[in-house]
């Protein structure tokens, strides 16, 4: 019997959330029944990167080799997949190799489009450009190398149209700075800028609402539907597209870019993928749509749910993930876990404050505290120290191993 999975987050907690699983069932699975697939020589908590840029740990804090995640009854082949023959029931490898499986889960993240802006690349890899994004651990750093230099100026903070992985990212690294700026007692000199693709603060009215009043209350200006579309670095100029197509540039001296995104191009355009390019699963189930590929499932990143991109939506994709996996295998049908969209934004508001946002489909509102700490836009110092402390803290020990679940915490959800 092999289950095929690929690492990152999605991967390496369902790898294991599976063997758990069969063996709990006293149906326990051999060493290498269960093979990950990926190339990559180091993980990421890419979650870290936000607070790097805030000053609040180094890069390193947030990786480790790849292969020291993996205990002993996890096979892991260091290849990535290049195409999907589903109805082979195998895949083809970057090295041509062919493997086969029983079942395949999908977990392997969304393409950064660095390239997607015009002279990003360029302008990242330059030291005094001013320009900066928290979306990758090679540029992570210079977020807190430029935003704590800048000593007066514009200072911009972009957020593209569409999807990208935790949208509420541009904003949490635009929240620290400018508390650095107003507690260093450069708030007056240093003009901050919210220019972001999408049409409000946030996603869910309810937050969205409260964010937008504390950006007003703190005198950050903004302009929704504008697109980061080129970057003249040499001149400090931005230029954004507007929703009626036409350009304005705006002149910074520092500028964070949170990049597009899209599906990964191994996926799109297979067979397993819908037209947009993500893995095209049942929203509850997580369990490839179509019946003849009933055996594929999908998690995270690269999957069609309609839901936030994040490592907090993982924690409860993968627990019904695998109950459905298990009872597939075992009985030939899916079990009563249903995903409900939860997912989960902990919005850096500044040091020492945070609203946590969690919601789920729908774009409505669950809140794991609300009945014991009252409204969750109210911004706390314990939710700063969830994800400044126990996150971080909770992936490494746990989530990796596929022992810690979400809202549920170390308690694996109990499915009917």
């Amino acid at each position: 019997m092999n289950v095929d999975e690929y690492s990152g987050s999605g991967g390496l907690t369902v790898a294991n959330q599976v063997y758990n699983r069969f063996k709990a069932a006293g149906k326990p699975l051999n060493a290498g029944d269960v093979v990950v697939l990926d190339a990559a020589d180091y993980h990421y908590y890419q979650p870290g990167w936000t607070l790097v840029g805030a000053g609040l740990g180094p890069k390193t804090d947030f990786r480790r080799p790849l292969a020291s995640l993996f205990p002993p009854h996890i096979t892991h082949i260091a290849e990535n997949v290049k195409s999907f023959h589903p109805e082979s029931s195998s895949v083809t490898t970057t090295s041509g190799r062919t493997i086969s499986y029983d079942s395949l889960v999908v977990a392997a993240g969304l393409k950064t489009n660095w390239d997607g802006i015009a002279g990003l690349p360029q302008a990242l890899a330059d030291p005094s450009s001013g320009v900066s994004s928290i979306y990758s651990y090679d540029t992570c750093d210079k977020v807190w190398h430029d935003v704590d230099a800048l000593r007066s100026g514009n200072a911009i903070f972009t957020q593209p149209a569409g999807v990208i992985k935790c949208a509420g990212a541009p904003q949490k690294v635009m929240w620290m700075a400018w508390d650095r700026y107003q507690k260093s007692g450069r708030g007056n000199n240093i003009k901050i800028d919210f220019m972001t693709g999408m049409p409000s603060m946030f996603s869910v009215k309810k937050y969205s609402d409260a964010l937008n009043a504390l950006r007003i209350e703190r005198g950050i200006g903004a302009e929704f539907q504008h697109n980061l579309i080129s970057i003249d670095a040499a001149n400090r100029k931005a230029t954004f597209k507007k929703a009626d197509g036409s350009t304005v540039d705006r002149d910074f001296t520092l500028l964070h870019v949170a990049p597009p995104m899209g599906p990964l191009d191994f996926i799109k355009g297979s067979l397993i993928a819908d037209p947009a390019g993500w893995v095209e699963i049942d929203q509850a189930t997580l369990r490839h749509v179509k019946p003849e590929f009933g055996n594929i499932f999908a998690l995270g990143d690269c999957s069609s749910l309609p839901t936030s991109k994040t490592i907090a939506a993982i924690t409860s994709q993968a627990p019904v993930l695998t109950e459905n996996l298990f009872s597939v295998m075992d009985t030939g049908k899916v079990s009563s876990a249903e995903y409900d969209g939860y997912t989960s934004c902990p919005l850096l508001t500044g040091y020492g404050e945070l609203m946590l946002a969690e919601f789920k489909y729908g774009l409505e509102p669950k809140e794991s505290f609300a009945s014991y700490l009252g409204d969750q836009t109210k911004r706390r110092r314990l939710f700063y120290h969830l994800k400044k402390d126990l996150f971080p803290w909770a992936y490494w020990s746990r989530m990796v191993d596929g022992k810690w679940f979400g809202p549920s915490g170390p308690f694996r959800p109990k499915f009917v």
